[in-house]
């Protein structure tokens, strides 16, 4: 592990919870550009992933890293609001532990090397928050630090063919794009298109 794979997620998921809260209850059926993902739903998977990867950077596996994300439609928390920022701020403190990066832990159901679990971590946090954004009409400034391990992650991932199935067909975003932008169609979004 390098000390520029370790990063403070902090400054991300906070960005994430104000988004989240920025949502009001007549949006949660609103369309996302997740496919079959209205509002509520994705909401309910950044509930599930913060806490999966949290518990995937604390080592302590079971039920919640071993369920695959795709095992049924994210379904949200009655208590939301204050849970999801909760997990957000657990994922963010979980992963300024520097054993998180490190051996083998497990998130989805598939076992990982603890530096890839965070890099997917932070990934997620980049593109969901951008996902909420777009679905609910509000500005999105990701973390920079955060943007640019997610752009390094999906590109790896394009590049190794890994994209398909977890993120999509890559869109093709010009090279002058801004760098979010360019992260979104690695990740199979439109950046163009609303939701």
């Amino acid at each position: 592990m390098t000390d520029t794979t370790m990063l403070d997620l902090g400054p991300q998921a906070r960005i994430v919870a104000r988004l989240a809260a920025g949502v009001p209850d007549a949006r949660l059926a609103d369309p996302t550009p997740c496919p079959d993902y209205a509002v509520g739903n994705l909401l309910g998977h950044l509930t599930g992933l913060a806490v999966a990867f949290r518990d995937a950077g604390r080592k302590d596996l079971g039920p919640t890293t071993d369920t695959a994300p795709d095992a049924a439609l994210p379904t949200l928390p009655a208590d939301w609001r204050e849970e999801l920022p909760r997990a957000l701020g657990e994922l963010a403190e979980a992963w300024t532990d520097p054993a998180a990066w490190t051996g083998m832990t497990r998130a989805g159901g598939v076992d990982l090397p603890g530096e890839i679990a965070g890099l997917v971590a932070v990934n997620e946090l980049v593109i969901h928050g951008w996902d909420l954004a777009r679905a609910t009409g509000q500005e999105y400034a990701p973390d920079q630090a955060a943007l640019e391990t997610s752009y390094g992650f999906l590109v790896a991932a394009a590049e190794e063919g890994g994209g398909g199935d977890i993120f999509g067909p890559v869109v093709p975003v010009p090279d002058d794009a801004p760098l979010l932008d360019r992260a979104v169609g690695l990740s199979g979004r439109d950046p163009e298109r609303q939701s």
